[in-house]
C-alpha cells in the first residue's frame, strides 16, 4: 500500500505500564517490583528492527525490569522516568534521527496523549481509555500486556508490505 502513512515510518515507540504490561504493578514482600511482558511483543520488537526500523520505549516510571527487558531485545532508544512524553518522544526521535512524523506511538493513558499528537502514526491499545482511543489512528483489538504491540508491529509490517520478508524466515 504505497499510499498507507505507515510508509513513512522509522521509528516504532511504545509506553510500557498498560501497554507491554497489563498494567498491573507487582511488589514482592521486600519491594521488589516485577512485571509481566508478552513473549510475542519482544518478538515483533526483533522482527521490526530486522526490517529496519528502530524500536524506543518511553514510559512514566522508572524500573529496573524494564531496563532489563529492552536489553534482552537490543532496544537501546528508552526512556524512564518520564513525565513529559512529546519530550520523550522528540528526543528518541533526536535519538534515531526521525522527524517526529515517522515515528509511531502505542499508548492507553491520558500521559500518552502528547506524545500520540506530534507523532506520524498514533495508536493506542483496545483497552485504552476513550480519550487515547479517540486520538489514536489505529486501535489494536488486543489489550495492553496480551500482544497488543506484536499486533500493532504486525499491522505496520503488513501495511508496508514489509510482512513477505518476515514470513520468508519462517517458510520453509
Amino acid at each position: 500500500m504505497p499510499d498507507h502513512p505507515t510508509q513513512k515510518l522509522k521509528l516504532l515507540v511504545f509506553d510500557v505500564d498498560g501497554v507491554l504490561t497489563d498494567g498491573g504493578i507487582y511488589y514482592d514482600n521486600d519491594g521488589k517490583e516485577s512485571k509481566r511482558f508478552h513473549v510475542r511483543d519482544g518478538f515483533a520488537f526483533k522482527r521490526a528492527m530486522e526490517q529496519g526500523l528502530h524500536v524506543g520505549v518511553i514510559t512514566g516510571r522508572q524500573s529496573n525490569v524494564v531496563t532489563h527487558r529492552m536489553n534482552e531485545l537490543g532496544v537501546q532508544l528508552l526512556i524512564q522516568n518520564c513525565k513529559d512524553k512529546r519530550q520523550g518522544l522528540e528526543t528518541l526521535c533526536q535519538q534515531a534521527g526521525v522527524q517526529p512524523s515517522e515515528a509511531s506511538f502505542l499508548g492507553d493513558d491520558l500521559i500518552d496523549l502528547p506524545a500520540m499528537h506530534i507523532c506520524g502514526y498514533p495508536m493506542a491499545v483496545a483497552d485504552a481509555v476513550e480519550e487515547t482511543r479517540a486520538a489514536a489512528t489505529y486501535i489494536t483489538q488486543t489489550p495492553g500486556g496480551h500482544g497488543a504491540a506484536r499486533e500493532a508491529i504486525e499491522h505496520i509490517l503488513k501495511s508496508r508490505g514489509d510482512w513477505p520478508n518476515v514470513m520468508a524466515r519462517f517458510n520453509p
